[in-house]
């Protein structure tokens, strides 16, 4: 007979700290039990339903807070220690549910790019307002995320952009339009907002300044209706002579280059997209797996037929391999002198096109149930397809990615 190991949740993960034991214990309870009815009932709303009065969401971000996952709390551990803590923890909130998971870690971005930008004084005021994350725009999309230009066509022109700042003595103000992927931007009361600001007569990337959005020039569009992270609302922007301090600028003109704090935005954020995907992937195999268990075929188990133990094996795999992958780039880039942006691509495009891959395996393994909504493989499917876009399409990623690898030194000659 063989030798069955019961693994923890973690999989193949060293041992925890105590500490760590707790965060983990503690976020999966709360993912159980808060999350996943919440995102059954979200999942059936509208999208203006939603983000309502009645929605769930606003137990979700009151029960949250319990979770103390604030950048405040983990001040006095090391950036190796807070970092791991934050994955373990937002790994089972995304198993939980991928976009009430997205909900709560938006909210610590306008805190999380502050600390990027050498700015943690600012890091209790963004903390006291549900936050987002304001980049892309209607006509530029991800080139948003190219400030260096890195992608961009011998022979093209991002063109005129849709958001702009400028500087008027101890004022920023701001006018234009955010597009309507900006995550929370429907819920949020404050925005870490990346632009184009204008500089005496030109217009250039860029400036990122914190804008309050309970201000008159400021408006929101409507939630966008979505196949999955259907908890994580979404919306446009719009700026109409809104205001911000310069005292709130985090990086522009005469602060921190405006074109570094992109990279390690994106160099953080691509970690946190791919550790959601191990989440997604990870509740997707835990079904199947518990299903192989129950559903009978040919006359036993399924789980008992060698095509659906081998199919479930390489789910297995796949999981294993991109949590190792999210953890080594996160370990990487917060000890580094220099966060490395190829390794974060390389664990977002892994570990989503691998939630994708189990998801939909998933779904096979749950046969005719698996595309009903009686069952919850089909959303996880839906969540796992989003991850594959989110935060910039995988292709421009990769594209990005591999511009990081070419040796300058070596093209001499």
């Amino acid at each position: 007979m063989h030798k069955y190991i019961d693994l923890p949740v973690s999989g193949l993960e060293g041992p925890l700290s105590e500490m760590e034991q707790t965060i983990q214990d503690t976020a999966h309870k709360f993912a159980a039990d808060v999350l996943r009815p919440a995102a059954e009932q979200i999942d059936k709303l509208t999208a203006e339903d939603a983000v309502g009065p009645d929605s769930p969401v606003w137990e979700v971000l009151q029960q949250g807070k319990k979770l103390g996952l604030t950048l405040s709390a983990m001040a006095e551990l090391s950036p190796a220690d807070a970092s791991r803590l934050m994955l373990i923890a937002a790994e089972e909130l995304a198993w939980g549910d991928a976009g009430l998971g997205g909900v709560l870690l938006c909210n610590n971005f306008p805190a999380m790019y502050c600390h990027l930008a050498g700015r943690d004084d600012l890091i209790p005021y963004c903390e006291q307002y549900l936050g987002c994350w304001g980049i892309t725009e209607p006509d530029h999309g991800t080139d948003m995320l190219d400030a260096s230009g890195e992608l961009l066509a011998a022979d093209g022109d991002y063109g005129k952009p849709n958001c702009t700042a400028r500087i008027e003595g101890d004022k920023v103000v701001i006018n234009g339009q955010k597009s309507a992927w900006v995550s929370n931007a429907i819920i949020a009361e404050l925005c870490v907002l990346y632009c184009h600001v204008e500089v005496d007569v030109e217009t250039r990337p860029g400036i990122t300044v914190l804008v309050p959005l309970d201000q008159a020039g400021v408006s929101k569009g409507k939630p966008l209706d979505k196949i999955g992270f259907r908890g994580l609302s979404q919306g446009e922007l719009y700026f109409d002579n809104a205001v911000a301090s310069v005292e709130h600028i985090i990086a522009g003109p005469d602060r921190a280059s405006y074109e570094e704090l992109v990279y390690k935005t994106l160099a953080e954020a691509n970690v946190h997209v791919g550790n959601i995907a191990v989440g997604v992937a990870r509740a997707a195999y835990e079904h199947a797996l518990a299903y192989a268990h129950e559903r009978k075929a040919g006359g036993k188990k399924i789980i008992l037929h060698q095509n659906v133990n081998y199919r479930l094996f390489h789910m297995f795999r796949k999981i294993e391999a991109s949590r190792a992958l999210v953890r080594r780039v996160a370990q990487y880039n917060a000890t580094a002198p220099q966060m490395a942006l190829q390794g974060s691509t390389a664990a977002k495009v892994n570990a989503t096109q691998a939630a994708f891959e189990v998801a939909s395996d998933a779904v096979q393994i749950f046969g005719g149930n698996g595309v009903t909504r009686e069952y919850p493989v089909e959303k996880l499917l839906r969540d796992a397809r989003s991850g594959l876009i989110a935060d910039g399409c995988n292709e421009m990623l990769a594209l990005k990615g591999g511009a990081q690898l070419i040796n300058p030194e070596l093209l001499q000659g």
